[in-house]
């Protein structure tokens, strides 16, 4: 009698705990809120000081305690940077720069400051023309390479920025422009892209070729960089800079790279090339377009 109190006792308690275990584990995550665990002070202060030897070059450096990510915006787009960053801005103007820190178990925090760049680089100076698509006559230095017979695919200006539409099915359509290069330099490339919904079987790619644009014909002049849902970029939403977000590799360097060089100086085309099948509904806007000396 006495082994069968003690059993009923034993299963007892563990029909107790096997309750109290469940209860527990059907707590939704966020019920540990307020538990101590999240930084709710972070400190995203930081600095700005200008490197020695290296024109309209800035390094950032945020203070440290207690910050485990830090992300900056100098107007491209945030990215994920380091404590201490490196930042070149060629061009003359007034940039706001954002930093946010983040800390333990979330806690975030954001503060900016404005960077005022008296010159421009003349050796870094933007050789694009017509690079913020703001003007009728920013626009009008773009020329349109129809690759879409119906017009299913097609380029429309607004708000500084270009922006590619296609219904999809395989329609294309892209635009160029010429640009003068010497021998033997390296440029960069590079433009702001975003689309807040992703595509399927979708590119953008970027072309520095000395082959002129036809109309009709797909341009395959040296690609350098871009998009595609088959390297896996651009299958959800997104916005940044080219370099950063892209994943085309360049087919000289046959990597990931926006770098380009010439074997003659002379006249090359500056396209960009965009379409697919499954296309997003939102198109892909480019903006603040770029080509460099390095």
């Amino acid at each position: 009698m006495k082994i069968n109190i003690t059993k009923r006792q034993s299963f007892s308690a563990l029909f107790f705990m096997a309750a109290v275990l469940g209860l527990t584990s059907c707590q939704p995550d966020d019920s540990i809120v307020n538990n101590g665990l999240t930084n709710d002070n972070v400190d995203a202060s930081f600095t700005i000081t200008p490197v020695d030897g290296k024109v309209n070059t800035y390094k950032l450096v945020a203070q440290p305690k207690g910050v485990m990510k830090s992300l900056w915006d100098t107007g491209a787009g945030e990215f994920v940077g380091k404590m201490e960053q490196e930042i070149s801005l060629p061009d003359a103007g007034i940039y706001t720069i954002v930093h946010t820190a983040i800390g333990a178990g979330g806690g975030k925090a954001t503060v900016s400051k404005d960077l005022v760049v008296a010159t421009s680089d003349p050796l870094k100076g933007n050789l694009v023309q017509g690079s913020s698509f703001t003007t009728a006559a920013d626009q009008a230095k773009w020329t349109v390479l129809n690759l879409s017979a119906t017009g299913a695919a097609f380029w429309s200006f607004a708000n500084n920025s270009a922006t590619i539409h296609s219904s999809g099915g395989w329609a294309q359509e892209g635009i160029y422009q010429a640009i003068d290069v010497v021998k033997d330099k390296e440029y960069t490339i590079d433009m702001k892209v975003s689309s807040p919904s992703g595509s399927d079987e979708t590119w953008l790619e970027v072309y520095a070729g000395k082959s002129v644009p036809q109309s009709g014909v797909e341009y395959k002049d040296n690609k350098v960089m871009g998009l595609s849902t088959w390297d896996g970029c651009a299958k959800a939403g997104f916005s940044g800079m080219l370099s950063v977000v892209g994943c085309v590799k360049n087919d000289k360097t046959g990597t990931v790279s926006n770098v380009v060089k010439f074997s003659e100086s002379g006249k090359i085309y500056l396209l960009i090339r965009s379409g697919g099948n499954t296309f997003t509904k939102d198109g892909i806007t480019i903006s603040k377009v770029e080509f460099r000396g390095k």
